[in-house]
């Protein structure tokens, strides 16, 4: 991979994480370095999901494959708020 695509990576995850984050509801009590790479990963396995079933390049915007990354963003953000927020921690 190269510089540019690490850079696009980082921007898209940034985006899908914070996306995520705003659809699930509540307080998450994680940090936003978390929600960049809680995007970042959503990000590249959302885009393999939709490669995998040929939705990934349309014409025009790729709302499945967006709609496939904000849905995983959100279920890691879920889980890590909370993974975060069990008692006794």
């Amino acid at each position: 991979m190269e510089i540019d695509g690490i850079i696009s990576a980082i921007v898209i995850g940034i985006v899908i994480g914070v996306l995520g984050r705003l659809v699930v509801p509540g307080r998450q009590r994680i940090g936003v370095l978390w929600t960049i790479l809680v995007g970042i990963v959503a990000a590249l396995i959302g885009s393999w999901i939709a490669s995998a079933f040929d939705v990934a390049d349309t014409n025009g915007v790729d709302w499945v494959e967006w709609l496939i990354q904000i849905g995983l963003a959100a279920l890691g953000v879920a889980a890590l708020d909370r993974s975060r927020s069990r008692p006794g921690r």
